[in-house]
């Protein structure tokens, strides 16, 4: 995802011209080229560093939700421990034990003094009478002596009522301490949760920067591999046109793995069209054939690349683009454009820091109704504009038509989708202005909706 941040800033100038050459540093990090032989897409393929990136954002968005989560939890356990919210059963327990405690310790200190009374009685019964005074009765005696063993009676029950209700209350109170234990225990499984959590999502959140913003000096953006296009100058709706495609090895080795990527769009005040919602119209549809492609293949939405495999140094392969007009492409000018990028066994790689394109007018399709001619006038002709070139060395040309045959030793290679799609992003970019590449964003996201 680096290439279309970097291709985001560096297309400024695109804004007032849909032709720039861009130098900007494409890589991806964490995202080293697999061997060409499992790179090969098809028409309809996933595009697998979209989905890399949408693994990686939704690592982040769950290891946040996760965090977050837990933080709640915590604040509701840290308001338990405050409130000594044990629970409804063990509070109303410990409550009534505690009640049932208090009730037996005052029936214990009453049947204790009940019980001191009777003695005191008893004993002031016994004494020697005073001279003068009446002894008790032996039936005054036995009533004092059972009131006495009744009050110790009563104290053996108070101590025992007693005992129970301590007995209930040190359960109650062990099990409210038992919860509140839970809840510090909860809190401390809280407190290891969150710090895993934090790992986890500091963890993707380095993978995902590193992701978008890392491994500059995985590729780069060099001369290696130049391109240039040419073409028809008008183009008919309803129609189709062979544009040339010439790419260029310019180094001193083999370039192991070569491609290319093109796109053609109508512009209508310098910008691609966009649907209703705001989505990339593709109006036109773009195939490529060559030496180690013979029957026409698409440009597709994922990007598909024009493989060209390896080249000599110095060398240089051959492809034929055909642009096909839908019905309904809207007449004005058009422009066709395309870029380069290799890949070599050891595992360098890069883009081309040059783009080429090719303008050309799209003219409505002819009717059978006859039009009125307008009353000749003299003009002066205008001469119409040779090819121009660009770039280094002039290798990248636009306008006029090529009958530049197809030729060059192509390798029956696969793509590597790494460039497939910064070489693409880099090419809409060019075509279409700052904007292209979110739209094309937008709309692959909306692909896999």
């Amino acid at each position: 995802m680096k290439i279309r941040r970097i291709l985001a800033t560096a297309v400024a100038a695109a804004v007032t011209t849909p032709v720039v050459f861009l130098s900007a540093a494409p890589a991806f990090a964490d995202t080293k080229p697999a061997p060409a032989s499992t790179q090969k897409t098809t028409p309809g393929d996933e595009d697998p560093d979209f989905d890399e990136y949408e693994k990686l954002v939704a690592a982040v968005t769950k290891a946040e939700a996760k965090i977050a989560a837990l933080d709640a939890e915590r604040d509701g356990y840290e308001k338990k421990i405050a409130a000594k919210d044990v629970g409804e059963a063990v509070a109303t327990e410990l409550a009534e034990a505690k009640k049932a405690l208090d009730a037996a310790k005052a029936a214990k200190t009453t049947a204790d003094e009940t019980l001191a009374k009777a003695e005191a009685a008893l004993k002031k019964l016994l004494e020697t009478p005073a001279e003068g005074e009446t002894p008790p009765t032996e039936q005054q005696k036995a009533d004092a002596e059972k009131a006495v063993a009744d009050a110790k009676k009563a104290v053996e029950a108070a101590d025992a009522a007693k005992a129970a209700a301590q007995v209930r209350f040190d359960a109650a109170d062990e099990a409210s301490d038992d919860a509140m234990v839970e809840l510090f225990r909860q809190l401390s499984r809280i407190d290891k949760e969150l710090k895993t959590a934090q790992e986890e999502l500091a963890a993707a959140e380095k993978a995902l920067e590193e992701f978008e913003n890392g491994g500059l000096d995985d590729c780069k953006v060099d001369d290696a591999v130049k391109v240039a296009l040419t073409g028809p100058k008008k183009v008919t709706v309803g129609t189709s046109a062979i544009f040339s495609l010439r790419i260029t090895n310019t180094t001193d080795r083999v370039l192991d793995q070569v491609e290319a990527y093109a796109d053609a769009t109508p512009l209508l005040d310098g910008e691609g069209p966009e649907d209703e919602n705001g989505f990339f119209k593709r109006y036109i549809t773009v195939e490529w054939t060559g030496a180690g492609n013979p029957h026409w293949s698409p440009v597709t939405e994922d990007f598909d690349a024009v493989e060209v495999g390896a080249i000599a140094k110095g060398g240089h392969a051959d492809v034929k683009l055909r642009l096909t007009l839908d019905a309904k492409t809207p007449v004005g000018p058009g422009v066709a454009f395309a870029v380069g990028a290799y890949e070599n066994n050891d595992k360098t790689c890069g883009l081309g820091e040059e783009y080429a394109h090719a303008n050309f007018d799209i003219l409505a399709a002819k009717t059978d109704k006859p039009k009125p001619q307008p009353t000749p006038s003299e003009t002066t002709a205008t001469p119409t504009p040779a090819p121009t070139a660009g770039g280094n060395d002039n290798t990248t040309q636009q306008g006029g038509s090529s009958s530049t045959p197809v030729k060059g030793n192509l390798a029956a290679t696969g793509a590597n989708e790494n460039l497939t799609q910064l070489g693409l992003a880099a090419a809409a970019t060019v075509a279409l202005g700052a904007g292209a590449l979110v739209i094309a964003r937008r709309r692959k996201a909306g692909a896999n909706a």
